[in-house]
């Protein structure tokens, strides 16, 4: 349990951070699952557009500290290698 007054803003802060990068990687998933599923229903314009769309977003997620560089690297390059695979 938190007792100094630093401790109790630190666990402010905590709560309201985890708030914030629960949402964002929901959003993340969001956009991910929409690719996944223009790559199932086997339409490649519709699948890249969604691909398109989901990549910012996961770039924002490293740049926040949602996630690791390099896990979104690969996300990307695997999901892009699928989307190609379509054609």
């Amino acid at each position: 349990m938190a007792n100094t007054p630093q401790s109790k803003k630190r666990a402010r802060q905590n709560e309201r951070r985890q708030d914030i990068n629960k949402a964002r990687r929901s959003r993340i998933r969001t956009f991910l699952r929409k690719v996944e599923e223009a790559i199932a229903s086997g339409d490649q314009g519709v699948a890249q557009a969604a691909l398109r769309d989901a990549q910012p977003e996961m770039m924002r997620g490293v740049t926040k500290g949602v996630m690791h560089k390099n896990t979104a690297a690969r996300k990307m390059s695997r999901l892009s290698a699928r989307v190609k695979a379509i054609g």
